[in-house]
């Protein structure tokens, strides 16, 4: 583990040299490639070393921020070409990469909550350094005072859990049982916002949109992941509780589907569609492991890895017909099918695994998150037909409006994708549709 630690942190001060961007680039795909080597298929903490270890859950969302990483540098080509403070943007980056693998590779709850809370400085400052529309700096306080009030509770309950115990080691947790209604607010209350939750969910369209493509990409890939993340590690000491108060975030998160799916459809900004569909989608994993059941954990950590991948790759595309046309309404970005033919593609590819089609790794977390729910309660039965026909609906809907119909009057000539942009969305989906065929890996995992 400490090699990474010690290979990000010589990394940082390169992003600064002359052309330390393809340096940086090239060292942080080799590092997800070395990762990859590292595999680790075992429920229990391995690799233990004074603060850190990894279990498959840890691994699996280290190697997905390793990656979305890389794809960000990818997508984010234009700071470079325009020379827009690109040694602080990388760096930004880098650091942020170093915060995500010490959240997810901390085997202490305090070390988990520092990091955990560490990971919004540098996309604070993505979004405020890089972002679009003047409204950026209102997004970074939504994002900040959401995340942070909500974080303060938590630090008190780690506290108050160290004086009783004398430990936060996860591993020594899971045989705890918590029996206060007040200490279960106060753990899983910061989680989540982080998710988001319907209700608590405001910050994360907006600062999506105001978020230059790389924050987008890093938000959806990521950040959203920490909120699941945290939720699996704190319920081992929540079980009790949890049987008995669960129902209320289920009932929250299936109905706030539901009616988050419905805004999607009125929406006419690209980027905004896409962050919506992300509440859509979390709200069912919040639901699936709120069930507090083994179908539900498995399938939590199967479609996060998923929809990280999918909701980055769709931002991915946004932002190369933000590039052409220099605005995201789907009022203007009409009729693209007409003069970038092979993006439309990619556009269908990433779009039906959004929308959970085979063989993508959504289907297969969704039916897992399905039979979870329903086994909790058959009620859940109307919520879940609405939300996968909505999921479809407004997909397709993202879809056709931006690939058919007539083209915009005032468009340019624009150049067709360059083969930079053909390799990022490959490796965005191609990832998506072949863990698919290791589906015990992903399922089997508890």
């Amino acid at each position: 583990m400490l090699k990474f630690v010690f290979m990000l942190s010589f990394l940082m001060p390169l992003c600064f040299f002359y052309k330390g961007w393809w340096v940086v680039q090239s060292v942080l795909f080799l590092a997800a490639m070395i990762y990859m080597t590292e595999v680790v298929l075992e429920a229990e903490i391995v690799k233990l070393s004074y603060f850190m270890g990894y279990d498959i859950l840890s691994y699996g969302l280290i190697l997905l921020s390793f990656w979305i990483c890389v794809l960000m540098l990818l997508a984010s080509e234009s700071v470079y070409r325009s020379k827009y403070y690109e040694g602080m943007f990388v760096f930004f980056i880098v650091v942020l990469l170093f915060m995500l693998f010490m959240t997810f590779s901390s085997v202490g709850l305090f070390s988990f909550y520092l990091f955990f809370e560490g990971s919004l400085i540098p996309t604070l400052f993505l979004i405020l350094g890089w972002g679009y529309q003047p409204e950026r700096m209102q997004a970074g306080v939504y994002l900040l005072f959401y995340t942070l009030l909500a974080s303060l509770p938590l630090l008190v309950g780690l506290f108050k859990i160290y004086g009783i115990y004398g430990s936060l080691y996860m591993g020594m947790l899971g045989s705890m049982s918590l029996h206060n209604l007040l200490f279960y607010l106060c753990l899983i209350l910061a989680f989540l916002v982080k998710m988001p939750m319907f209700l608590v969910h405001l910050w994360l369209p907006k600062a999506h949109v105001e978020a230059p493509v790389s924050g987008s990409m890093i938000l959806a890939g990521v950040l959203l992941k920490l909120g699941g993340y945290g939720l699996v590690r704190v319920y081992m000491m929540l079980v009790s509780l949890g049987l008995r108060f669960n129902f209320v975030w289920i009932s929250i998160s299936l109905i706030g589907g539901v009616l988050v799916s419905l805004i999607c459809l009125c929406q006419s900004d690209l980027k905004s569609l896409i962050a919506y569909s992300s509440v859509a989608h979390m709200g069912i994993v919040l639901g699936g492991m709120m069930t507090m059941t083994v179908w539900g954990f498995s399938s939590t950590f199967t479609l996060m890895v998923a929809h990280g991948l999918c909701s980055s790759g769709l931002f991915a595309l946004a932002n190369i017909s933000y590039e052409r046309m220099g605005s995201r309404s789907l009022l203007i970005n009409k009729g693209m099918m007409n003069f970038m033919p092979s993006m439309a593609m990619w556009w269908f590819l990433l779009s039906s695994s959004n929308m959970a089609a085979p063989p993508s790794l959504n289907l297969m977390g969704e039916i897992g998150l399905l039979n979870s729910i329903i086994m909790w309660s058959w009620l859940t039965m109307f919520t879940l037909m609405l939300l996968s026909f909505f999921s479809a609906a407004y997909t397709l809907y993202l879809y056709s409006y931006s690939q058919h119909g007539m083209m915009y009057s005032g468009m340019y000539s624009c150049s067709m994708g360059y083969s930079r942009e053909y390799l990022m969305l490959l490796l965005h989906w191609f990832p998506l549709n072949v863990l698919f065929l290791k589906g015990e890996v992903w399922m089997i995992w508890l």
